[in-house]
């Protein structure tokens, strides 16, 4: 689909229902949105909440279709690389399961971050003290400011690169640059061609609300090259319930390439006159450029959402909020400023 060409008119953007936009349809207010593609949807959880499962050799994966943990169980005991806290308590009784199984040591010895973010590491205390906690130089100082119980400093932390090996296990740790926080890192197993990279990449869904809510979005969206330059077959991409294959990847970067195709054209079609003269008169500044900015993204964001339903999990869920993080990135980080451009 031409994105241009999909574009609704002016009158759509301004105060109607735009098509493949979800709103309130049920009794309770709350809306309905399109189903989820069969192709999204990842493993079962079992009675307890939680599916693990082997992913190559020793290297497993444990999800409870919200969040995802990874771990390889060596000789000497087992590394975790993140703690999410939905899974919580689960992660110990997902590792019991499996070392039960492949006689394994089944103690936690190392514990690697991937961020400093509490939604991926806030269950890390759950494994006491006597933890090798591994994380980016930037994630210790800002854990260290945080002080939370729950998310104790990294002791052992790195720069650029640090290589891990454990009971003849190893993982490749790697910080390629901020990209959906300053300290985000990929951590690739070799032996098993896998890559976890936490935030960027969401296998069979459109990523998070404000493009994974993400500190730096030119830097975000570079991080999809760097993931897609790893030899990679199998990703963990530490949310929902499956597992990602390259094809993913070829797919999220169609995605954000078609949003900022649209936010663009969005951004030239709109008019912003309209936003002016209503509220220009009372002097309510904030509110000429929430609605015209709203208006930009409700417009850049339908035709992306047309285009992906069906295809990619909960595209009528986030995509306006991905459409107004580009362009609020294409206007500060990339100075295409629009109708708030430099004065005549």
């Amino acid at each position: 689909m031409a994105v241009a060409a999909a574009l609704p008119s002016a009158g759509a953007v301004l105060g109607t229902a735009l098509p493949g936009i979800a709103v309130a349809a049920e009794p309770d207010g709350l809306p309905d949105y399109a189903a989820i593609p069969a192709a999204s949807v990842g493993p079962k959880p079992n009675e307890d909440g939680y599916f693990v499962g082997r992913i190559k050799g020793n290297l497993y994966w444990v999800t409870d279709s919200f969040y995802q943990a990874m771990f390889l169980t060596t000789r000497d005991g087992v590394v975790l690389v993140d703690a999410p806290p939905t899974i919580g308590h689960n992660l110990l009784r997902a590792i019991e399961e499996v070392t039960r199984a492949n006689g394994r040591p089944g103690k936690v010895t190392h514990l690697v971050y991937s961020h400093s973010h509490a939604d991926h590491i806030g269950a890390s205390s759950i494994f006491g003290r006597n933890v090798v906690r591994i994380g980016h130089t930037e994630t210790r100082r800002l854990l260290r400011i945080a002080a939370d119980p729950n998310r104790p400093a990294p002791s052992e932390t790195f720069d650029d690169r640090y290589v891990l090996r454990v009971g003849g296990e190893v993982l490749e740790l790697a910080h390629h640059g901020p990209n959906h926080s300053p300290d985000n890192i990929f951590v690739y197993a070799p032996r098993q061609a896998t890559l976890m990279v936490v935030d960027v990449l969401y296998p069979g869904w459109v990523p998070f609300k404000g493009l994974a809510v993400s500190q730096d979005i030119p830097a975000w969206i570079k991080a999809h090259d760097v993931a897609m330059e790893y030899p990679w077959r199998t990703l963990v991409g530490g949310h929902l319930g499956r597992l990602g294959v390259r094809a993913d990847g070829d797919l999220q970067q169609r995605y954000v390439a078609d949003l900022e195709a649209g936010t663009r054209a969005a951004m030239a079609a709109v008019d912003p006159a309209p936003f002016f003269q209503k509220y220009g008169p009372s002097g309510n500044s904030w509110a000429v450029f929430k609605t015209y900015l709203d208006a930009v993204a409700q417009r850049a964001a339908a035709p992306v959402v047309a285009k992906y339903t069906g295809v990619l999990a909960a595209v009528d869920v986030f995509t306006p909020d991905n459409a107004f993080a580009m362009l609020e990135s294409l206007r500060i980080d990339a100075g295409e400023l629009g109708p708030f451009s430099t004065r005549p």
